[in-house]
């Protein structure tokens, strides 16, 4: 695996992890900004770290969100400061059950030495 790939899936990694213990600093620690995500018809850009929230995130996950879990992640392009991945999602409440799955496309980047999540274009709402 290359050092792009490792670094970015870390982030995702670290995403993941700080999302499903609902630290908000933690999320925005695992992105890159300006953040764009596109879903559900519209485009959302969070300027600068610290602007993603977790309760607009909540807001939307799903009646009961309790966590999400990684399905799939595919490298799509890995370049050397930017790297593409397909993948899956599921997100789940407390009692197991599935809420629902999501294909999105993640982009990657590298800023200054700072690998996170800059974009992504996702079936979830």
């Amino acid at each position: 695996m290359s050092d792009a790939l490792t670094a970015a899936m870390a982030s995702l990694d670290d995403y993941m992890a700080a999302l499903n213990r609902g630290d908000e600093a933690g999320v925005n620690a695992a992105c890159n900004f300006p953040h764009v995500r596109l879903a559900g018809g519209k485009v959302v850009v969070w300027p600068k770290h610290g602007d993603y929230k977790l309760d607009d995130f909540r807001a939307r996950a799903g009646d009961g969100w309790h966590h999400s879990t990684w399905d799939e992640r595919t490298p799509i392009h890995v370049g050397r400061n930017k790297v593409h991945l397909k993948v899956k999602f599921s997100r789940w409440r407390k009692d197991g059950s599935l809420i629902g799955r999501f294909e999105t496309i993640y982009i990657v980047t590298d800023q200054d030495g700072h690998w996170g999540i800059q974009a992504r274009s996702s079936f979830a709402d």
